[in-house]
Order: structure tokens, then C-alpha cells, then sequence
């Protein structure tokens, strides 16, 4: 079990869905598991034992993330982790830059959601290989559900991998994957100060993207201010201001994915 957020530490009730192009959309109508899933919450007794457990957890996990990393290394496949709150704009900036980046050089998505099939359905649209994963009561991705997806999903040589996480602030930054690199997303209807209070996902980031600019009219939130709270945490970080609805900054977003190799 997971000492930081009280997930138990099996994996084995998540779900993980390849897309093909004669799966009905799924719009969440789906009866419940009967059966718990093995990431229900739990706190153990003691704060030794939760440090103990935790660690176990994180050294299990970090090392199948460097298996992971090696089959990917091996295959030229190279993976971006890309996480943020709910609400933020994960699937639809991934959706503008599948299609941007699709001319370019392979492009395969791996979608973490506790449940449903509707960001997936989505990217599928766009013509992209995909492969969701549910997780059930759990709030991040691992390296086992990294691996389960990858051997379903099976990207091509030479692949960009976008990897959107559950939606959270926390869990998902301490969980390597494997990937190449972390995208951490922040609209600006969250609050300027959100660096501050989830500093180790910040920390964690190789890119910070600053989504819905095409807000900033209509809320309180400062840009710069909220940049200078990343960098307090994260001083080499790169900070890019975009809208996943006007379009603005995106070429930069999208140039950045394309250096990841």
C-alpha cells in the first residue's frame, strides 16, 4: 500500500481497454465491478509501517519504471508523462497535438482514467493508437499498469508516447513510469498559487504548460506570478502560456514534444 496516498500496492483489478475502430463509444453507462478494486483506500496503523510500506511500494515500482525504460529505450519509443488536476485540459491539448505531431513521427496515447471510456473514444477519433486504462478506486498510474499498456498497446519503433495520468496533483509525480519526461498542466481558472501548494509535482516537471490563456480576462490569476512559484520550486523548468482553444503557444508545446527523443 502506497504510504502517501493509501492505495494498496497490487494492481491486478485494473482494467486496461485497446481501442479498435468498431468499439462503441462507451459514455460511462457501465455496471460497477462487483468486486473491490485492490486500490481501495486504507490507512495502516502506524506511521513506521506506513514509511515501510511506502517504500516497498516505491522500490517495486522503480524498478519495473527501469524495465519499462529499457524495453522503450530499446525500441526508440519515448514517453511523456502528462499530468494535472481534473478539469485542466489534458485530453484536449494531447487531441491538437496528436494531430500536429501525426505527420511527423509515430504517435500512440496510453489514457489513465479510474473510470470510463470517454478520453480515449476521443483521441481515437483522431486516428491515433490507443489504449485506456482504468484504475478503479486508484489515483495515479504505475509502472505495472505502464507495462500492462504498453504490451497491449505495442507502439511502433520510433513511437512519441503521450501518457495522460489520472487527474491529481499528487500521487502521479511519485510514480515513475518509465517515461522520458514529465508535463505538468495548470489552467488559470485553478488558482496562481497551486506550485506552491503541490510543490514535488511541480518539482517533478520538465515543462509546465499554463492552460485556458484565452481565459485570463474573466479570472484572477497572475502568469507571471504563478511562473516565479514554479521556479521557486523547480528553477530550470521551462514555462510555456497556452489555450487548447485558440491555439495560442501551441507550436511551441508541439515543437517541445517533438524534441523528445
Amino acid at each position: 500500500m502506497c504510504g502517501t496516498c493509501g492505495c494498496a500496492e497490487e494492481s491486478g483489478g485494473t482494467r486496461i481497454v485497446m481501442l479498435r475502430e468498431d468499439d462503441a463509444p462507451d459514455h460511462g453507462h457501465r455496471h460497477p465491478d462487483p468486486h473491490p478494486h485492490p486500490h481501495g483506500c486504507r490507512q495502516p496503523s502506524g506511521v513506521g509501517e506506513t514509511v515501510t510500506i511506502e517504500q516497498k511500494v516505491l522500490a517495486k515500482n522503480d524498478l519495473l519504471a527501469e524495465r519499462n525504460r529499457t524495453w522503450m529505450t530499446d525500441r526508440g519509443v519515448v514517453a511523456v508523462n502528462v499530468m494535472s488536476s481534473p478539469g485542466a485540459g489534458k485530453t484536449t491539448l494531447l487531441e491538437r497535438a496528436v494531430t500536429d505531431l501525426g505527420g511527423r513521427r509515430p504517435v500512440a496515447v496510453i489514457e489513465g482514467d479510474q473510470e470510463t471510456r470517454l478520453d480515449a473514444d476521443r483521441i481515437r477519433r483522431t486516428g491515433c493508437a490507443v489504449v485506456q486504462v482504468n484504475t478503479g478506486a486508484g489515483c495515479h498510474l504505475d509502472a505495472e499498469m505502464m507495462r500492462d499498456a504498453l504490451t497491449v498497446l505495442s507502439p511502433a519503433e520510433g513511437s512519441l508516447l503521450m501518457v495522460e495520468n489520472v487527474g491529481n496533483l499528487v500521487c502521479p509525480a511519485l510514480f515513475d513510469l518509465g517515461e522520458r519526461s514529465k508535463a505538468v498542466i495548470i489552467s488559470v481558472t485553478e488558482g496562481t498559487d497551486k506550485p506552491l501548494k503541490y510543490p514535488y509535482m511541480f518539482a517533478a516537471a520538465d515543462l509546465i504548460l499554463i492552460n485556458k490563456s484565452d481565459l485570463l480576462p474573466y479570472v484572477d490569476f497572475d502568469v507571471e506570478q504563478c511562473a516565479q512559484h514554479a521556479r521557486s520550486v523547480n528553477p530550470d523548468v521551462r514555462v510555456l502560456t497556452v489555450s487548447a482553444t485558440t491555439g495560442e503557444g501551441l507550436a511551441h508545446w508541439h515543437d517541445w514534444l517533438a524534441e523528445q527523443r
